[in-house]
């Protein structure tokens, strides 16, 4: 009877021998590299990947042009009827009004002053244009606007200038003042043509 002895290769760690301790470096690169050698390349696609799907920050923009765009909002909303969407621009509750040479209604007595005065109809409302606007920075959070304003409309129209303190409350620019100089006069200056005297 024979007996066959089979050979299995013994290495070092099995063996119990201690293997030589490796770098830190060392064992960063192969953290890095991988198994297949690629070098830094699989780091430098993951950087990549991130930077690809992270959401790119737009930069917010000036001031200037926030409170010129709140107040085409205002302008857009009125022709189209909205006056609550017009009454967005202003500092709700807090707005104060001055025309005629007094102090007029809150923002609520405002809104309902619209609605019954010119609503209704689209010639009732007519076409109101802001133009000539200058904006003057007083403050991060505080500025003065002037404008002219024509309110277009077959009976009774209107022309005049407009003086607001803007305000930045919270995330949004908003009207706090609002001085009103009518006008029965047109302006010559008027970009639409028709509208020239």
């Amino acid at each position: 009877m024979s007996l066959f002895i089979r050979h299995y290769p013994v290495t070092p760690a099995k063996a119990g021998v201690p293997l030589p301790a490796q770098s830190f470096a060392q064992k960063r690169d192969s953290r890095v590299r991988g198994n297949d050698g690629g070098g830094r390349s699989g780091l430098f696609a993951i950087l990549a990947l991130c930077l690809a799907v992270a959401p790119a920050q737009a930069e917010a923009p000036p001031p200037e042009a926030e409170i010129r765009m709140v107040i085409a909002d205002m302008e857009a909303a009125w022709n189209r009827g909205d006056f609550q969407g017009y009454m967005r621009g202003f500092l709700n509750p807090g707005v104060v009004f001055v025309s005629r040479g007094q102090f007029q209604r809150d923002w609520q007595g405002t809104l309902d002053h619209y609605v019954r005065d010119y609503g209704g109809s689209p010639e009732k409302r007519g076409t109101l244009h802001f133009y000539d606007i200058k904006v003057e920075m007083l403050a991060p959070d505080a500025a003065q606007l002037i404008s002219r304003y024509h309110l277009d409309r077959a009976e009774s129209p209107q022309y005049g200038i407009n003086t607001r303190l803007m305000r930045k409350v919270g995330a949004r620019w908003v009207i706090a003042l609002n001085h009103v100089s009518s006008s029965e006069t047109p302006d010559p200056n008027d970009p639409v043509e028709a509208h020239r005297p």
